[in-house]
């Protein structure tokens, strides 16, 4: 079932989390299990059972390999974050091709413009939640496109090429991945629906 590979996802990505190296010491997150549960399952809920084997076999090939996609995700988005301790980092991280590249930037722009449509259907959900745009990255804040940058850059080839099909699909049927995400997560928090949510807009996202 469908569920059962969401679950394996999110605890194979939780183990690796717990290993996540940070500059400062541990963050809180990684002690905070229910509220990555809610984050991770939102978003994974969404995709088709097709990219779901896929990236589970990421996970799976990274693990058996000694190597954490966790770690990799966070280290990318030192791209923008961290630009200076990036650089000494970077040859440490697997290469990418030009192709490659381009077909992660093609999704990404995708979600930003998801994502600006969904803030001003739901500005009050909106407003709780990560900055949008590269442009307004600091050190402590990663905005959204950062942090897709970050994942999608972990992905193997194949999943980047299942989930691109899988995001055109939506595009055509003129489907909000963005907001399929957070109907899912509003609804983990208690709310009946993303109206609701924004009518009281109290939710915290991560």
């Amino acid at each position: 079932m469908k569920e059962q590979l969401v679950n394996q996802i999110v605890e194979l990505e939780w183990k690796q989390f717990q290993n996540v190296k940070n500059e400062g010491g541990r963050a809180d997150c990684q002690d905070n299990w229910e509220t990555f549960e809610i984050m991770r399952k939102s978003q994974f809920l969404v995709w088709n059972r097709e990219v779901l084997e896929s990236y589970l076999r990421d996970l799976r090939e990274a693990e058996e390999n000694g190597w954490n996609l966790l770690t990799e995700k966070y280290a990318r988005m030192m791209a923008s974050t961290a630009p200076e301790q990036y650089r000494e980092i970077e040859g440490r991280l697997p290469d990418r091709s030009p192709k490659r590249i381009e077909q992660q930037e093609e999704l990404i722009a995708m979600q930003v413009r998801w994502e600006e449509t969904f803030a001003k259907q739901y500005p009050g959900v909106a407003g709780r939640g990560r900055r949008l745009h590269s442009y307004e990255d600091t050190f402590w804040d990663t905005s959204i496109e950062t942090y897709a940058r970050g994942e999608l850059g972990t992905y193997s080839d194949r999943t980047v090429e299942l989930l691109g099909n899988m995001y055109r699909d939506m595009d055509r049927n003129g489907e909000n991945l963005s907001v399929k995400i957070l109907e899912n997560m509003v609804r983990f928090y208690g709310y009946s629906s993303l109206e609701q949510a924004e009518e009281r807009h109290k939710i915290c996202i991560w």
